[in-house]
């Protein structure tokens, strides 16, 4: 099964591009290294702000997909340095 995840984040702290990919780069980072997961950002590049990044694991049942999706959503969630503000889900 693969768990598919878009969201939406506002980065309230970021001045510039450089600090918003500095916080960006953190957070992807850990995300990869604590779970089975593939991230990359995949909307507003260009805004210092604003950001949307895709996060997609495969497991052998939906059951593990989901919790391994549920369990990353929340670790994106206990950074202060954002706000998680749209998210769409799919298992395909």
């Amino acid at each position: 099964m693969i768990a598919y995840v878009e969201c939406e984040c506002m980065i309230h702290d970021a001045h510039s591009l450089k600090e918003k990919r500095a916080v960006l780069q953190r957070i992807t980072t850990r995300l990869k290294q604590k779970f089975n997961v593939a991230v990359s950002e995949i909307d507003y590049q260009d805004v210092w702000q604003r950001t949307k990044i895709a996060i997609i694991t495969v497991a052998s049942s939906k059951g593990a997909a989901e919790k391994e999706i549920e369990n990353a959503l929340k670790f994106v969630d206990s950074f202060p340095e954002w706000e998680r503000l749209d998210t769409s889900k799919e298992i395909l």
